[in-house]
């Protein structure tokens, strides 16, 4: 155990660069981390790793063992998790990321199931708007709502986000009812930050798509602050379904241009490498996947 955990601090500072960023990530101090990697240097007998002020690299013997090191932890997870396997068991803690409030609304409640059913495994949830440098932050998986640039990205699609623009019946009473996409030049609309296509909303109607440049007097970088800001009947906001599903329900939030559908947005699960999925974060995944599959406001169902 203690060459698996020289093994696990070796391949950390590689990936991070740096005996600081590892050690914080790791939960540990510096000194143990760099401590650890010269006892296994000494071990092998080679350096693995250039120092200097400004971080470390590899070396060619380095970058050579880490592959070697890498899969010896997956081999050890994998063999660490079979007996449980075959109870139907999964043990361990799974660090999972997501989106603040599609983490507070959707994914916290799912978990009491899971972790019944699994008494052997706890998660870690980091919530943040923004996407997760998985590997810096040491998550296992993250949510990520939209469509993914990255070739590089590996990522499993295990839900749908389907949107409206919608308002409080209070803003509409005083605002007026936008009837046409073009009639959002008129109204006050509420942007996030985040949202991929910047200030211009994406439409598909009869005539075809179109993309409709918006503007308003509030912008935020929180998702939960955009929400609230609706609540408070300051402006429209092309929103995640999800993000409303109790108001919409209850009529506190109603949608409008209901012939002028926003394109969906997959919800995925990406994890940091291409290496074989451990059975805790498979276990999460497909009881997440499984249970998204059950929630029109989360899936490929129609209608709001």
């Amino acid at each position: 155990m203690d060459l698996l955990l020289h093994f696990r601090t070796f391949v950390r500072v590689a990936e991070l660069g740096g005996f600081s960023a590892a050690a914080r990530a790791l939960n540990t101090s510096q000194p143990a981390v760099s401590r650890q990697v010269a006892d296994l240097e000494a071990r092998l007998g080679a350096r693995l790793l250039h120092r200097s002020s400004s971080g470390v690299s590899l070396t060619e013997d380095g970058a050579a063992f880490l592959d070697h090191a890498r899969a010896a932890l997956d081999a050890a997870e994998a063999a660490l998790g079979t007996l449980g396997a075959q109870r139907g068991e999964v043990t361990g803690r799974v660090r999972l990321g997501a989106g603040v409030a599609f983490g507070r609304l959707h994914v916290v409640p799912r978990l009491p199931g899971l972790l019944a059913r699994h008494p052997g495994l706890s998660v870690e949830l980091r919530l943040a708007d923004g996407a997760a440098d998985l590997v810096e932050e040491g998550l296992d998986a993250t949510i990520r709502i939209g469509a993914l640039t990255d070739p590089g990205i590996v990522a499993r699609r295990i839900g749908m986000t389907r949107r409206a623009v919608v308002a409080t019946p209070d803003y509409l009473a005083r605002a007026g009812t936008p009837g046409r996409p073009e009639d959002l030049a008129g109204h006050e609309c509420l942007l996030f930050t985040g949202l991929a296509t910047g200030e211009a909303w994406p439409f598909e109607g009869a005539e075809g798509r179109v993309l409709v440049p918006v503007q308003g007097r509030f912008r935020a970088n929180s998702s939960e602050a955009v929400r609230a800001a609706v609540l408070a009947g300051m402006g429209l906001y092309l929103a995640p379904v999800w993000l409303f599903a109790e108001e919409l329900r209850e009529g506190r939030v109603v949608p409008v241009l209901p012939d002028w559908t926003p394109s969906l947005l997959p919800i995925q699960a990406v994890f940091p490498t291409r290496r074989q999925v451990p059975p805790r974060v498979r276990a999460v995944v497909e009881h997440l996947a499984a249970e998204f599959r059950l929630d029109p406001a989360l899936s490929d169902h129609a209608g709001v």
